[in-house]
């Protein structure tokens, strides 16, 4: 009631925005709960993006590794060509000076192999198997061109478990 009297329309208006005020406020979203949700994708992204950097880091170091490993293998390449390249021009010298097949091969030998390292575990075999007369320009057959892994390393798969004497201080 108001000093002027009692008036049911302005009563009545009241009792509409009170009433819907009351409504505003039931359907109200909670701030907290889209606050929790937006640090939550803030952290799976940083995550994410940590793992990525992470990825691409091993990727790089793993690619450095092969490079090395690949300019090792074509270096040997290389002196194995240079090797045999030496090997023709002394069989060119000994067909030269021998008489016949025999004396060739008492000379040159019927095989030559040779081997270059590549590395502690890793070496490049080379195998050739001589030739006479030259057939076709070529002195040699290449019999063999392979990366050996060398069998003398040594794994240790065995697993240090703690025993009995060990775990007494848990009891």
């Amino acid at each position: 009631m108001n000093y002027y009297g009692s008036n049911p329309v302005m009563e009545e208006e009241e009792k509409t925005i009170k009433h819907r005020v009351g409504k505003r406020r039931s359907f109200g979203v909670n701030v907290g709960s889209s606050s929790i949700l937006l640090i939550f994708v803030v952290l799976c992204l940083v995550a994410f993006a940590v793992l990525s950097v992470v990825s691409a880091q091993v990727d790089y170091n793993l690619s450095k590794k092969l490079a090395a490993r690949n300019v090792k293998y074509y270096e040997a390449c290389g002196e194995a060509e240079e090797f045999l390249a030496n090997l023709v021009a002394s069989l060119k010298e000994i067909e030269a000076q021998s008489a016949d097949e025999a004396e060739y091969f008492a000379q040159a030998g019927e095989t030559s192999s040779f081997t270059i390292e590549l590395s502690e575990q890793q070496r490049l075999e080379v195998k050739v198997q001589v030739l006479y007369p030259p057939r076709d320009g070529a002195y040699y057959k290449l019999t063999s061109w392979q990366v050996v892994i060398d069998d003398s390393l040594e794994l240790d798969d065995t697993l240090d478990l703690p025993g009995k004497e060990d775990m007494q201080f848990l009891f």
